[in-house]
């Protein structure tokens, strides 16, 4: 019975031997492949870098070793590399999570290396250690959820967090290290965080660009602007805002050129802006905000509140605008709105009666050249003021940009302005990212915002893309 039992030992260990055996062979034949891909790789890497001819760089400055002695290093006289040493980034760890390939079982997965990753957690920072484990076969490592690729050390909802302090609240970068480090132990550098920004930016860019492209097919567009700086120059940032997109151009010209950058030479839908010159002729149908016209009739009427002319001006324009929204949102008129707008336009021609008068600078008041000038606008646009009672769906004021670009405002009146033109685009475009998102989610949260990145990753595209490709495909014409 023992010899029996001996002898199925010995079949087992044989058998075990011969799998070992053969799992050697195939590690062996992976490893002649790799080193001959590495081989070919660099051949290939050493002629490119010989077709470059690059020539030597010339130095105008001195970078003499003795200028430069003793610097670059550590304190234990080291060359610093920038990068965290393995032993440093161990002796943080919190706890170390193991990742293996989705679908292998983990008895035929090997180990592939480490991700060190700070997260928040519970609302606390944890520096973790990811082990990855995948079949030896596979090629490469599959990607960790919420971490941007690879290489990043930092969380997905850290770098939203930054974005959302730095730009949404409108706080400085310092101040916002200080706040995240308070609130979550997470201590970041200035440069970090900044880095985190940029990286954020490189990320959105397509979905900046599809909600740019977006615009052109909407009805109605809200546009305004207002001043910004980018170093020592001034500029404008434009806000151009929908029910469901936000836009924003930051350290731009004030030019017609930047609103038809936007939506094109002649936008097909219905342009709802103030008064300022660069949207004549931009829009098929315009709608003037009433909140700007009104504003100046009662900045009239309280700077000369002794003028009964202005307070009586402002008591029957408001009447007027009183009467236009009530017939907007009247749904029995579905037909004979262009014959209330008519009706609205006649009290309006009756009610500027000084219109056309000539303006002498020299010897009239300066309220009553204000005067004369608000009731040439007002029977200028006649045909912009009542375009929201043919149209019920549009707003009469320009509230929606107007809200938008506030925050700008006080950003620029904080001094916290663009130091260059790439920080303008990259406020740009995270800004718009995360207003346009604001529209469409139920609650503006970190979870929310983590949820539908998600999403994006999953699917391989991002909310605004998809939607301009659903449009595309509806304006495109029918296959022959």
């Amino acid at each position: 019975m023992a010899s029996e039992e001996l002898i199925t030992l010995v079949v087992e260990l044989s058998k075990r031997l011969e799998e070992q055996a053969q799992q050697l062979h195939l590690q062996a034949q992976r490893i002649a492949e790799l080193e001959a891909e590495n081989k070919r790789l660099k051949a290939l890497l050493a002629s490119e870098a010989a077709k470059k001819g690059s020539k030597a760089p010339k130095f105008t400055e001195n970078y003499s070793v003795e200028k430069h002695k003793g610097k670059g290093k550590s304190k234990r006289g080291k060359a610093a590399t920038g990068r965290r040493p393995q032993s440093a980034k161990l002796a943080l760890v919190d706890r170390t999570v193991d990742v293996y390939e989705a679908g292998v079982p983990e008895t035929e997965c090997v180990a592939r290396g480490c991700q060190y990753v700070w997260r928040i957690e519970d609302g606390r920072a944890q520096y973790i250690c990811y082990r990855f484990f995948t079949h030896l076969e596979t090629a490469a490592i599959p990607p960790l959820p919420g971490v941007r690729n690879r290489l990043s050390e930092y969380g997905l909802e850290v770098i939203l967090i930054v974005a959302y302090l730095h730009y949404w609240v409108g706080i400085s970068l310092d101040h916002t290290c200080r706040v995240v480090e308070f609130f979550t132990g997470l201590a970041l550098s200035k440069s970090q965080a900044n880095s985190l920004l940029t990286q954020l930016s490189n990320d959105w860019q397509e979905a900046y660009d599809s909600i740019a492209e977006l615009l052109s097919y909407q009805l109605v567009i809200y546009i305004d602007e207002t001043g910004w700086r980018v170093g020592k120059d001034s500029c404008y940032t434009w806000a151009f805002s929908t029910a469901m997109h936000v836009l924003f151009r930051c350290g731009v010209g004030r030019g017609k050129a930047e609103a038809q950058a936007m939506v094109g030479e002649q936008f097909a839908g219905i342009g709802v802006t103030d008064d300022y010159g660069a949207y004549q002729s931009l829009f098929t149908e315009h709608q003037l905000c009433w909140a700007h016209l009104l504003r100046k009739a009662i900045k009239l009427m309280l700077q000369q509140p002794e003028t009964s002319e202005y307070k009586t001006f402002l008591d029957e324009l408001y009447r007027i605008y009183q009467q236009a929204v009530c017939w907007q949102k009247d749904q029995r008129l579905s037909t004979g709105r262009a014959s209330k707008v008519e009706r609205l336009q006649a009290r309006i021609r009756r009610l500027c009666h000084r219109a056309g008068t000539a303006i002498d600078q020299e010897t009239m008041p300066v309220h009553e050249q204000t005067f004369i000038r608000l009731q040439n606008e007002l029977v200028n646009g006649l045909d912009a003021l009542f375009v929201f009672v043919i149209h019920p769906q549009v707003e009469p004021t320009n509230n929606r940009s107007e809200r938008n670009v506030r925050r700008e405002a006080e950003v620029r009146k904080g001094g916290r302005t663009s130091k260059t033109q790439a920080g303008a685009k990259r406020r740009s475009v995270i800004m718009s990212v995360l207003a346009s998102l604001n529209t469409r989610l139920h609650a503006f949260t970190l979870q929310a915002l983590l949820d539908e990145i998600a999403r994006w990753v999953e699917d391989g595209i991002s909310l605004f893309q998809a939607e301009l490709d659903e449009i595309k495909r509806a304006h495109a014409p029918p296959a022959v």
